[in-house]
């Protein structure tokens, strides 16, 4: 994607991410990263906070849906993504113009927090297809799945009960 301006951004969550649906049924979710630079002043002795970049972003598709769900007003994420430019009227009928981030990736910032990551239930890209539990349930019905555990079904546990067979 030559010629376009990919950049990274750390900042919090103004709001809640915004999901709405197009008229085709598409989902898609606006909301607003603060992102504050901060300076220490030597002199002073403590930090400073510069003044606040305030990017509208937008994500599309099941993307939306993901965001919309999992990240919340004040939460600090790291979002890239692509600036886009675009110029509109104004009620009054002036013409302005408008730099959002069109964001293609985005997460929680892990520098003064911790997550649980889910993953996504449906086949989207590295989903695999399987909703968790179905997953769950493949695992459980594995038997090397469990290490140490003594149930009859791991072949590893108890040394010399099915044989000298590899038990796949």
């Amino acid at each position: 994607m030559a010629g376009e301006t990919v950049i990274t951004v750390v900042g919090n969550l103004t709001a809640d991410p915004e999901l709405r649906y197009t008229q085709n049924g598409l989902p898609v979710a606006n909301f607003t990263i603060a992102s504050t630079p901060r300076t220490f002043d030597r002199q002073a002795n403590e930090w400073k906070d510069g003044d606040a970049l305030f990017l509208r972003a937008s994500v599309w598709r099941e993307f939306a849906e993901h965001v919309a769900g999992s990240l919340t007003k004040g939460m600090r994420v790291v979002a890239q993504g692509r600036l886009r430019q675009r110029s509109y009227q104004d009620r009054e009928g002036n013409n302005r113009t408008a730099i959002e981030l069109e964001v293609d990736e985005i997460g929680p910032s892990l520098r003064y927090a911790t997550a649980q990551v889910t993953r996504a239930a449906s086949g989207g890209a590295g989903g695999g297809g399987q909703r968790p539990a179905q997953q769950q349930q493949q695992v459980s019905e594995e038997p090397w799945s469990t290490p140490g555990s003594s149930t009859s079904a791991d072949a590893w546990s108890t040394p010399g009960s099915f044989g000298d067979d590899t038990p796949f």
